[in-house]
């Protein structure tokens, strides 16, 4: 049977940077610095977007995982790259340059490393918030390892987020085998436990396969671990060897399911075609601070 490939449809149109000096000035530093963000290593839609209205999220431990999501467009290996000792004084110097207003970090995963790159995760946090800066982290996994993910907490980021990803019916068809729904759980339970007064986040693609009372479903239970922030966004294939996009949701559901995120007790719910896990994460933080 010959297969159908879905046509995008109009909604589905990256809008230009409303302010390209910028965009240019970023790229500029991340090269001298040898710095990488995950807005270009995954091929972000909104790269243009967010920097220019100063937010960018900056990839730590280097260019190359050692999982491989079904998903992600990020390269690829059983070990990474030997980390840089330098690198949170070099990101801190880097943000200086930048003027960034917010700043947000992730990492590959580093299953190769002893404490899964936590420690080295963390001095990254401390070394921008003796900037005074205010900083969200996108944290892997580290296996659900409790000591990982109590150096994070420990370093005081502004919003720890984790992502779920999808539901949990296609986990395994979507993610590396060594994550898995019931630990990403854990991870953003256990950060709660630990600091109550941490914003937790995490985010859910769509487009994957997934049926509407399963994306409620996962929504009811991140709110049950008290996960304060969410973002929903539509899933681009990066490439011919990453899954296929199943469906290309239409942006009243994506509203409707902002609306039921709303009622469910999220402090802030960011739901659309394009939204991104850290899409827009400045405003993001702000507005939510300022209802509560």
């Amino acid at each position: 049977m010959e297969q159908v490939v879905l046509r995008k449809p109009d909604w589905l149109t990256i809008r230009p940077p409303n302010n390209s000096d910028k965009v240019s000035f970023i790229k500029e530093n991340l090269r001298k610095f040898n710095l990488h963000t995950v807005c270009g290593e995954s091929h972000c839609p909104n790269i243009a977007e967010c920097w220019s209205s100063g937010t960018a999220t900056f990839m730590i431990m280097g260019d190359t995982c050692t999982r491989g999501c079904r998903f992600c467009n990020v390269k690829t290996k059983y070990i990474g790259a030997t980390l840089d000792k330098d690198e949170p004084k070099k990101l801190a110097d880097a943000v200086k340059n930048l003027e960034l207003n917010y700043i947000v970090i992730t990492s590959v995963d580093r299953d190769d490393l002893e404490d899964y790159g936590s420690g080295h995760f963390a001095e990254c946090i401390r070394e921008l918030k003796r900037n005074n800066l205010l900083v969200e982290v996108l944290i892997p996994d580290f296996k659900g390892n409790y000591d990982c993910i109590k150096k994070i907490v420990d370093s005081k980021p502004d919003v720890i987020a984790h992502n779920i990803e999808t539901v949990k019916r296609l986990q395994r068809k979507v993610r590396d085998p060594r994550a898995n729904y019931e630990q990403s759980l854990k991870v953003l339970k256990t950060i709660k436990e630990m600091d109550e007064n941490i914003f937790t986040k995490s985010s859910i693609m769509l487009g994957l396969g997934e049926e509407d009372d399963e994306v409620i479903e996962t929504m009811k239970d991140l709110r049950k671990i008290g996960v304060d922030f969410l973002t929903l966004g539509q899933y681009l294939r990066p490439s011919k060897r990453h899954l296929d996009v199943v469906e290309y949701v239409n942006p009243d559901k994506f509203k409707f399911f902002e609306v039921k995120g709303k009622e469910l007790g999220f402090k802030y719910v960011a739901s659309g075609p394009f939204v991104r896990s850290s899409y827009k994460a400045g405003e993001l933080f702000v507005k939510s601070m300022l209802k509560g």
